[in-house]
């Protein structure tokens, strides 16, 4: 099996498989804020077009997506190690869509 380059680590939770040990694990997290009530609408990998002047240039894909008890809509992010695409692609998702990237 091929490394990742970061060194990320594969894993499977509930049939679910992650880029790295860290994002299964947040996930595990998030699931448990779910089943207490403290979030809803997990969504898992939710995309952003990247629409500018009517021309799509890419899709962000964050790794998660949750709404919290004040109906505010959070997209997180789990970095082990952030690149220069990554934070191009993080600020176009906030000028297209007005949507802070969380890191966690």
């Amino acid at each position: 099996m091929k490394r990742h380059k970061y060194n990320a680590k594969r894993t499977t939770i509930d049939g679910v498989t992650f880029a790295s040990m860290a994002e299964a694990k947040r996930f595990s997290e998030l699931k448990l804020l779910e089943r207490a009530g403290e979030i809803t609408n997990l969504t898992l990998q939710p995309k952003y077009p990247i629409v500018v002047n009517g021309e799509k240039i890419c899709t962000y894909i964050a790794d998660f997506a949750y709404l919290d008890l004040h109906g505010k809509m959070h997209t997180e992010d789990k970095k082990g190690f952030r690149t220069a695409l990554y934070s191009i692609k993080k600020k176009l998702v906030r000028a297209c869509h007005g949507i802070e990237i969380e890191e966690v």
